[in-house]
């Protein structure tokens, strides 16, 4: 899950030549505000690059991977980077997809939209465009729209109009990623039933359209683990090499989705006599044991692990 190497390079030369490696207190005062769900107004920019860059690259790359898996076919041309931030979205997509073409991205922060085009023409990622604005307004449209751990800018009583407009931009698909917090997944969970009724289908991580089976304090999340780098590992105060990112996602179709099997929601738990799945499935969230006597059974579902689908090891 490591930066492409142009965007790899383009960020460690601005961080050179600003003379900063995400300074302790920048990247304290980002961990705070990241944990409360706050916007990017007056971030440290040189923080979010050492500190938050790897991690939401790694996430996003995680869940457009999976979205590649679910549908091969899909071959987007153009990209609208919804909440893009040093267009982390944009990079993670035109190094999934060779197809694609232009880029389009939308910030309301002037300093963020500045530094993503910046890193962009540096590092040669070509068909890139910036526009000022929110995500509540409908403008640009693209095959592919990602809003990736931006809809925290917005109330959550405005989750439905966040949906209308990216789903406007979307003539495709549209990818949500979010932190792996209940606050996070309450956006997405607010945005998949507003969808849902503009009649979007879900391409994961649910393997059904129903009312989201989860309940109370429960929340829908995954997880990806990458390395540190040093100057993360300074910046952090960290002891050791590597980082696990929580992240919630969410993707939908214009085309109807092809079913999917029952997708393991946690980490699967093994014991001496078995291995239990938590699974989310078409008639809600189910346990599933599977028995090591039961070799050929146990054999088929050992190298699974969170966010896989049954059979797709």
């Amino acid at each position: 899950m490591a930066l492409p190497d142009g965007f790899s390079q383009a960020v460690e030369r601005w961080l050179a030549e600003a003379g900063r490696g995400g300074a302790r207190g920048g990247a304290r005062q980002l961990s705070t505000t990241y944990r409360a769900g706050g916007t990017s107004e007056g971030i440290d920019l040189a923080a979010y690059l050492v500190t938050r860059l790897p991690a939401t690259y790694a996430a996003v790359s995680t869940v457009l991977s999976e979205v590649q898996r679910l549908r091969p076919a899909f071959a987007p041309k153009s990209l609208v980077d919804a909440g893009s931030g040093p267009g982390t979205a944009a990079w993670a997509a035109s190094a999934c997809w060779s197809s694609l073409e232009k880029f389009e991205l939308l910030d309301n922060n002037r300093d963020f939209l500045t530094l993503a085009q910046s890193l962009a023409l540096e590092g040669g990622l070509a068909g890139m465009k910036g526009e000022m604005g929110s995500l509540l307004h409908a403008g640009a449209k693209a095959d592919l729209v990602i809003a990736a751990y931006a809809l925290a800018e917005i109330p959550l009583n405005r989750m439905p109009e966040a949906a209308d407009a990216l789903w406007a931009r979307a003539q495709e698909t549209l990818v949500l990623v979010e932190p792996g917090t209940p606050s996070g997944f309450a956006r997405i969970r607010a945005t998949r039933e507003r969808l849902l009724r503009l009649g979007a289908s879900v391409i994961g991580p649910c393997p059904h359209e129903n009312t989201c089976p989860l309940e109370g304090a429960d929340w829908c999340h995954f997880s990806v683990r990458l390395p540190r780098s040093r100057a993360h590992m300074h910046a952090k105060a960290a002891t050791v090499p590597f980082e696990d990112e929580k992240f919630a996602w969410a993707a939908f179709s214009r085309e109807r989705a092809a079913a999917s099997p029952p997708r393991i929601i946690a980490p699967p738990v093994y014991t001496k006599a078995a291995l239990a799945l938590r699974l989310c499935t078409e008639q809600g969230i189910a346990m599933r044991h599977v028995p090591r006597r039961d070799k050929d059974a146990f054999r088929s579902v050992r190298h699974l692990g969170w966010g896989d689908t049954m059979g797709s090891a």
